[in-house]
């Protein structure tokens, strides 16, 4: 967790984190996401910007939904997916 970008653009924070496949169902990528806009309010950022959702990870880009969190764009085909070839990923934003 920290800036997304240096200078001008350190008042948006960013994170990245994945949830192990023996953990998924259990709540912990939600207590992640919560944990991540909690610091990041708390340390003063403006925004939060999730650079790199991939698209066809439903779970993940439901889960950051359902935390204030909106696609702003999508770079398309620019993730290879071991089983579905390239597929794209999304920006996903939200306010502080």
């Amino acid at each position: 967790m920290g800036p997304n970008r240096p200078g001008p653009g350190a008042h948006v924070a960013t994170a990245s984190f994945m949830v192990a496949a023996s953990a998924r169902g259990r709540g912990v990528g939600w207590l992640l996401g919560e944990y991540a806009v909690e610091w990041a309010r708390r340390q003063g950022y403006a925004a939060m910007q999730f650079n790199a959702v991939v698209e066809s990870n439903e779970v993940a880009v439901e889960l950051y939904r359902r935390l204030g969190f909106s696609i702003i764009g999508t770079v398309p085909e620019s993730f290879a997916h071991p089983r579905l070839g390239l597929v794209g990923l999304h920006v996903m934003h939200r306010y502080l």
